[in-house]
Formats: C-alpha cells, sequence, structure tokens
C-alpha cells in the first residue's frame, strides 16, 4: 500500500498545531471560539490550496458527536447527497452529519440547493471549502445559512516552523539513528518559494528527502542547492478566471494609480511571469486614459505604440516596453476628469429625461430641412473671433449641466486659462 503524502502524515491535530491563520485561530478569534465551544455552525472556508481548510475542518470533525462524511464537488453528485440524507434519523447518524464538502463552486445551483432543507433544520453542518470567492461561485441560499471564513496564504515564517517539524519526522521515518543538519537557507527558500502553500512547501522537502543520504559520518544534510533543485521556481499562486488574476491587475492598476512605479513593476512582473500578456496590454491601455488621461494625453499613443510593440515581439522580448509603459504611467501626472465626465453623462442619460437635439444643432443637408425648423439659427465657430461663439449645444431639460471639471495638472490648467479669457473675451463685447 502506497505510503500517503508527508503533508497528510503530519496534518495537525490540534489548532495549537497549525501554522498561520492567526486571525482566524489565535486565542479569543471568532473561529477558535466557535471550534472550543463545540457549537459547529455551517461554514464556508474560503482561501487558495495548503493553508489549513481541510486540516480545521477535521479538527471539527473529530470533536463533534455528528457522523462525517467527505464529498469533493469534482466528482460528487446529487445522488451521493441524497445517499448521506438517507441516513439521517437512523443509528449511523443520531446526532446528524457533519458534511465536508471540498470545492463547493463545482456544485451547479440544483446540487447546492439539495442541502438547504437539511441545513435548515440542523440536520447536516456544512463545512464547505473553496478556493474561489464564495460570494461569487455559491448561491445566496446557501451562503446566508453559512458563515464565511477567509483563510489567508501562509506566511513564510510560519511555513518554515511545518518544515522543520516535518524535516525532524522524515529523517526519524527513513534514516533513524542519523544527525540531520539542514541549512537555515534552506528551510527560508523552501518556504518562501512556497508562496504561502505549506502543501507545497512540504513536497518540495520530501523530494529533497528523498535525493539525501548520510554521509561517511552517519549525517544527513539538508543543503540550499537540494532546496533550490526541489523547488526550482516561485510557484506563482495566479488563475487568469480566479481571485488571484482580478486581485493582481487591480493591485496593478492601483499602483500606477497611486504613482508607485515599483510596485507598479512588481505587478507587472507577476503578471509577466503568468504569461498573462493579453490582460496586461489591456490594462495599460485603460490606465492611459483612466488615470493619466488629459494629464498627459500624449501618454495614451505612446502607451500604445509600448502596447503593440510587446505584442509583436512576444515574451519574453514584450515585457521592455511594457515596463517602459508601466513606468511611464506611474510617474506621469494623474486626472480622471475624462473618465469622470463621460461616466457622470452616462449617468444622466440612464436616468434622466434629457431632452431633444436643439434644432440648431440638428443635420440640416437635405431638402426641406429648412422646413422643419433644422439648423436655421446654428452659428459657425470658425467664422468668429478666436473661432468661439456662445451658443447653447445640451438639450434644453439639461443645459445648465457641467460635466467636465478642469483636472489640476499642468496641462488642463493652461486649457482652462485659455478658455477663461476667450469666453471671457466674448462675453465682455
Amino acid at each position: 500500500m502506497a505510503e500517503a503524502p508527508l503533508a497528510d502524515r503530519i496534518r495537525p491535530q490540534s489548532l495549537d498545531d497549525i501554522v498561520g491563520q492567526h486571525h482566524l485561530l489565535g486565542e479569543g478569534k471568532l473561529l477558535r471560539r466557535i471550534i472550543e465551544n463545540n457549537e459547529v455552525p455551517n461554514m464556508i472556508f474560503y482561501g487558495p490550496s495548503g493553508v489549513g481548510k481541510t486540516t480545521v475542518a477535521n479538527i471539527i470533525a473529530a470533536k463533534t458527536g455528528k457522523t462525517l462524511h467527505r464529498l469533493n464537488a469534482t466528482t460528487a453528485s446529487v445522488a451521493d447527497i441524497k445517499s448521506i440524507t438517507g441516513t439521517l434519523d437512523s443509528f449511523l447518524a443520531p446526532d446528524g452529519v457533519l458534511l465536508y464538502l471540498d470545492e463547493i463552486q463545482h456544485f451547479n445551483k440544483k446540487q447546492q440547493q439539495s442541502l438547504l432543507e437539511f441545513m435548515e433544520n440542523g440536520k447536516i453542518t456544512l463545512i464547505a471549502s473553496t478556493t474561489e470567492n464564495p460570494y461569487f461561485y455559491v448561491y445566496n441560499a446557501v451562503l446566508s445559512r453559512s458563515i464565511v471564513f477567509e483563510f489567508k496564504p501562509v506566511d513564510a515564517q510560519d511555513i518554515e516552523k511545518a518544515l522543520l517539524r516535518a524535516a525532524n519526522r522524515l529523517a526519524d521515518e527513513q534514516w533513524k539513528g542519523c544527525e540531520l543538519e539542514t541549512e537555515r537557507d534552506a528551510i527560508t527558500h523552501l518556504a518562501q518559494t512556497a508562496n504561502g502553500d505549506v502543501r507545497k512547501a512540504l513536497n518540495a522537502l520530501e523530494a529533497v528527502f528523498m535525493a539525501m543520504h548520510p554521509d561517511a559520518d552517519g549525517r544527513l544534510r539538508l543543503t540550499l542547492d537540494l532546496a533550490e533543485q526541489a523547488s526550482q521556481r516561485k510557484a506563482l499562486r495566479y488563475d487568469k478566471d480566479g481571485d488571484s488574476h482580478y486581485d493582481i491587475l487591480s493591485a496593478f492598476q492601483k499602483s500606477v494609480r497611486g504613482s508607485d512605479a515599483d510596485a507598479a513593476v512588481h505587478y507587472l512582473a507577476r503578471l509577466i511571469a503568468a504569461g498573462d500578456l493579453p490582460s496586461i496590454c489591456r490594462r495599460i491601455l485603460v490606465m492611459a486614459s483612466e488615470d493619466v488621461g488629459l494629464a498627459y494625453p500624449m501618454a495614451a499613443t505612446i502607451v500604445n505604440s509600448c502596447v503593440n510593440s510587446a505584442l509583436q515581439l512576444g515574451l519574453p522580448e514584450a515585457r521592455i516596453p511594457l515596463a517602459e509603459a508601466v513606468i511611464l504611467l506611474a510617474t506621469a501626472p494623474k486626472s480622471n476628469s475624462a473618465i469622470n465626465a463621460v461616466d457622470s453623462a452616462l449617468k444622466d442619460i440612464r436616468a434622466k429625461d434629457t431632452g431633444d437635439i436643439p434644432a440648431h444643432l440638428k443635420d440640416s443637408h437635405y431638402g426641406g430641412s429648412q422646413k422643419l425648423g433644422r439648423g436655421i439659427d446654428y452659428k459657425y465657430p470658425h467664422s468668429y473671433p478666436n473661432h468661439y461663439v456662445p451658443q447653447q449645444y445640451l438639450p434644453d431639460n439639461i443645459k445648465d449641466r457641467i460635466y467636465y471639471e478642469y483636472g489640476d495638472n499642468k496641462t488642463e490648467n493652461a486649457a482652462k486659462a485659455y478658455w477663461e479669457r476667450i469666453k471671457g473675451e466674448t462675453d465682455g463685447k
């Protein structure tokens, strides 16, 4: 019989042995108090892989008197749920059932709804886990009956504790009696390259031990070189259809908007490492107009050229024009006056009766247009000094509405001063 993976062999049996999740399991924290009081509600554990969701569920199951059932939503069906509910009120489940449902996001609406009746009457206590945002993937009826707990990636320092404990366990299992010498940098490297995933770190450690042998003095040496070979590269937590994708893009744009070139380049590098060239290009083009905008209008043209270069080059060379574009945007003056103006206009279009287009602005390039009153009183601005003449352009219902507010930057201030002078001269005549 094959031996269980290391992560399963050393899975913590008590809350104190779990590394990370201090915001949930620290002294006095809500989830810890719930578990210690043995009053288990329906819960949804949300977070990335390898951070302790299943471990906590196992500890809860061990403390409750309910019959434990496990299902994985990637392979389970409504028939599996009916098989579990069929044991309710029988000697097989006298105190009800604790159902641990892994990857609940893979259950469709009908499958999730099949649990509701039993969740409401308390015969099934559901602990569901998901790596996807439950507010997107779990139906409201299930969400409203559950408490959502977010599990976070485990800090490298906490992962190191798990690795040291596991290293001693492996040495004892495989080379009992041999002295284990562990290079601190090796443990640190494994912890940092796991990117918050304890299971990934433990798998890498197990691979290291598979390659180790005692030396002539009976010592086992866990070296940085072996650790680097086992991990090879940093594990990227990135899913083009999941939270990580949108979280990185959000941090990327907010860093540019906040004029932090270093952070912007960091998140760009994450996206490049994940090979997500289309998302990078689209987001850069958006930022040029949304966040830099009229403070430096040429940014849109320059960035478009960089994006075109990146798409023609492909990765890895594309990283160069992309970095150029991102640094330009991050260090450029900022203005959101354009997006504010158009969004304000769209809000009026959707919510108000803005009225008809003024007759003098309507098309008059056809026979009979004057009989309809079209274009009769239109004043051609180029026929007037400074190519400007006052006249009404907005519909009557919103004729005094102001959508565009000049931004506080050199370019827009210059435009504002120009038009204040021109319109002031005209109004004074």
